[in-house]
């Protein structure tokens, strides 16, 4: 059986899912092949089902509402909002009242459900006060339109600010092995309001289980080929940061992602990461991670491998979107 963590008070299974590869980001998917990879992280135990309003302009929220269908009890859907354009239009973020209060009816209406259980705010808008935004989160709350509220993205100060206007149960930040720009201070304010942390692309994008060698056969509207760390001279440097980590996995007789969310699960008993995956054995493997017993040696390492990766995470234009 899968352990439990909290968001808050929030329990849900101490790994999620993410759902972005599902609709959008990886290239072409398969929507028999996704919903039968929910249904199986559903029959293991896995609760937290993470989506947004973005992923493939709404398509990725009527995905998990055709998965939970008849399953909504043991689903803890979590979706996200801010980005008010759609895919391939420009980027248009928004916080305002009026935005938050339809943005949460057209989620409803696309998953099939009478309420969200963890809704974020998936970018903070830098036009609107994060009191306004989180104002009228709260009253969904108190409409029963929304159980828990959670920030993506958002600065120690933000944070702050928003927990001040309404209790935040989790954060979702990028954090790995090679993305660990959250450590300090963001962390440590979580830790001290008691809000949970979850980490999105914990295995790097994929490229920390080591299958990626170049970004030849990714599809041409992958993300990964505009990452600054999957281009010419990052990728051959990170490249030689996964060999050490698939030499260490081989070692415990373990695979190199396995080892790299480990780490990630290794981080805290508040620390909940969602690995994406649209594929049943790449599902399970991952929830093979939570057996996996780590050595303050291997940390040691690990941390040390994380200090080496070269280039930024996002390009230019998505860093700027980035509360800081």
């Amino acid at each position: 059986m899968i352990p439990t963590r909290h968001l808050g008070d929030l329990a849900v299974s101490a790994q999620g899912l993410g759902c972005m590869g599902m609709s959008h980001g990886y290239g072409t998917s398969d929507d028999t092949q996704s919903i039968a990879t929910l249904h199986r992280a559903l029959d293991l135990g896995v609760t937290l089902l993470d989506t947004a309003d973005f992923y493939g302009s709404g398509h990725n929220e009527e995905l998990i509402g055709r998965a939970v269908a008849g399953r909504r009890d043991q689903a803890v859907i979590a979706t996200k909002f801010g980005f008010a354009n759609r895919l391939g239009e420009p980027t248009v973020i928004r916080g305002d009242a009026f935005h938050v209060r339809k943005a949460c009816e057209d989620s409803l209406r696309r998953l099939g459900v009478d309420h969200i259980d963890l809704y974020y705010l998936h970018r903070v808008d830098p036009s609107v006060p994060v009191e306004e935004t989180v104002g009228a989160m709260s009253e969904l709350v108190r409409l029963g339109k929304v159980r828990h509220l959670g920030l993506s993205e958002a600065s120690a100060a933000t944070i702050r600010r928003a927990h001040a206007v309404h209790p935040i149960s989790a954060l979702q930040s990028e954090w790995s092995l090679w993305t660990r720009d959250i450590e300090d201070p963001v962390v440590p304010v979580c830790r001290e309001l008691g809000i949970g942390l979850v980490p999105f692309s914990p295995l790097g994008r994929g490229f920390l289980t080591g299958r990626y060698r170049s970004v030849e056969g990714l599809a041409d509207n992958d993300v990964r080929r505009s990452q600054p760390r999957f281009s010419d001279g990052n990728l051959e440097h990170n490249l030689a940061v996964v060999a050490v980590v698939e030499e260490l996995a081989a070692a415990k007789g373990i695979t190199a992602g396995q080892l790299a969310l480990a780490w990630v699960q290794h981080r805290g008993q508040d620390v909940v990461p969602i690995p994406g995956t649209r594929r049943r054995r790449n599902l399970e493997e991952n929830l093979g991670a939570l057996d996996v017993v780590l050595s303050e040696d291997d940390l040691k390492v690990l941390d040390e491998v994380g200090d080496q990766v070269a280039g930024e995470r996002y390009d230019r234009t998505s860093l700027r979107f980035v509360d800081r």
